[in-house]
């Protein structure tokens, strides 16, 4: 009966949110639907475990997700988003339409700004650039999403989105973790995904099929939309609903301010994770007053928040006169971060409650009993886990604090790098939670005015078949050569 709750409460958690509902709501509610069959104490479990569980998500993770999507609302009202894209637009023309819309997601993404902020604003962009280009309005969504979920997401090293941040508590390790595994990774996706859009493109092309419809896409009714809320404050670090809080300069930054503190992102992460924090005196974080902790446990996340926050720094000194009210968008920013931390908690909640019942020692035993060891299990594990949430930061962080002290305790026995790990899971996370429920999806289709009839199945191709190869590729070459 314990398996057969687990199973209904998944169930119920998974038809309920792709049909609207609060994951606030149904994830506990799912939790105790579960903890019922399996005869467990309701309250208790409620109150301590999945409580316990999702306030230490939240704990160790929220400062990522208040500086991102502060950083992220900064870089959408201060115009050096769309200056970006407009740099890249005229750099590149309406002959490389796609490649611009790829690399102008790819490139402010990386440097970290939200994911639902470049949906929003770089959708206007790519409408422009594939209307003069005659490529069909349909393929839009799926050039969106390869540039912005999915090698800047799970494979580039370094980067600072949240389901990178995820796996280096429970690993060890850094934002740059595996890099050489990674950049390879991000080839893949990034080769692939291009291959294919540039194929459609032609195809559409030979048929005689131009942009399509006139009409622009809805941004501001998919930014409003309940439902899309709801489904997209579980994908990713930021609620829809404060988009058009505030209001954008009218007088966007030339290029190289834009760009600027994108790159203080990536500059600071990587001097936090090799050179500032390794020489610190970290031993005092032993004592109980600081959690008994140590730093391989909090520092990738001090690297990732210190990063974002120096980056928040420069951005206003360099463009914080061009905000029209700057407290209106860093309030903005702020209560962007606190929808997606409390959904994501949740979902984490609600997978402790699952591994805390003696039913789960049975899918523990199927999962690390899969053939092709233990970077196999973990991959599929992430990606099961990820697509039935539609969540690849609540897959993940399911999946290891279910699991992650038994997958370290296989490392260290067969001799297998963390940072191997860390990277095979995060990737694993990025790829089948991109399925038509899916939050970022269901908000990228809406922004773009289009539909999952329309337009999924190039999502398939450029976003999740593409993220696949780049897993394989990164568990054959990680099991071969190990981690580099």
């Amino acid at each position: 009966m314990g398996l057969v709750g687990i199973l209904l409460g998944l169930g119920l958690l998974v038809w309920l949110a792709y049909r609207g509902w609060s994951v606030l709501l149904l994830a506990p509610a799912a939790a105790l639907v579960a903890a019922a069959f399996a005869g467990e104490p309701l309250l208790a479990h409620w109150t301590q475990t999945f409580m316990g569980s999702a306030a230490q998500f939240v704990a160790q993770f929220f400062p990522i997700f208040l500086m991102g999507a502060l950083f992220g609302k900064l870089m959408e009202d201060t115009g050096s988003v769309s200056a970006i894209a407009r740099w890249l637009t005229v750099r590149l023309g309406s002959e490389r339409a796609m490649l611009a819309v790829v690399l102008a997601g790819a490139l402010v993404t990386y440097g970290g700004v939200s994911l639902f902020v470049a949906f929003f604003v770089l959708a206007p962009m790519a409408e422009a650039l594939f209307r003069a280009a005659a490529i069909p309005r349909r393929l839009m969504p799926a050039a969106l999403s390869l540039g912005t979920s999915t090698f800047t997401m799970s494979a580039l090293p370094g980067t600072p989105a949240i389901q990178n941040a995820i796996p280096m508590p429970f690993f060890g390790t850094t934002p740059f973790a595996a890099p050489g595994l990674g950049v390879i990774a991000a080839a893949v996706m990034l080769g692939f995904g291009l291959w294919w859009l540039a194929r459609a493109s032609a195809a559409a092309r030979r048929r005689g099929e131009g942009f399509g419809d006139q009409g622009p896409p809805p941004v501001d009714d998919a930014a409003d939309d309940p439902q899309v809320r709801e489904r997209a404050t579980t994908a990713q670090a930021f609620d829809p609903a404060e988009i058009h809080h505030a209001r954008p300069t009218d007088a966007p930054p030339p290029i190289l301010l834009a760009a600027l503190p994108l790159g203080v992102v990536i500059a600071v992460n990587l001097l936090m994770s090799f050179v500032v924090l390794p020489r610190l005196d970290t031993a005092f974080l032993a004592e109980p007053r600081w959690g008994a902790t140590s730093l391989s446990a909090v520092g990738g996340v001090w690297s990732v928040a210190v990063a974002l926050g120096a980056a928040i720094v420069v951005l206003l000194l360099l463009s914080g006169r061009r905000l029209p009210v700057v407290r209106l968008s860093m309030d903005a920013g702020a209560n962007a971060a606190v929808l997606p931390a409390l959904s994501v908690a949740s979902l984490v909640g609600f997978g402790a409650v699952v591994a805390a019942l003696p039913a789960f020692a049975a899918v523990r035993e199927w999962v690390l009993g899969i053939e092709g060891g233990p970077l196999v299990s973990l991959a599929i594990a992430t990606n099961v886990l990820s697509a039935l949430t539609g969540s690849a930061s609540g897959g993940l962080t399911i999946a290891l604090d279910a699991l992650g002290p038994t997958y370290m305790k296989l490392a260290a026995e067969q001799g297998i790098d963390p940072a191997l790990m860390h990277r095979v899971a995060v990737i694993g996370a990025g790829t089948l939670d991109s399925l038509p429920h899916n939050g970022a999806v269901v908000t990228l289709l809406a922004v773009c005015g289009s539909t999952h009839a329309k337009s999924y199945f190039d999502i398939v191709m450029a976003a999740i078949v593409s993220a696949l190869l780049a897993l394989v590729a990164v568990i054959v070459l990680g099991s071969l050569l190990g981690s580099f």
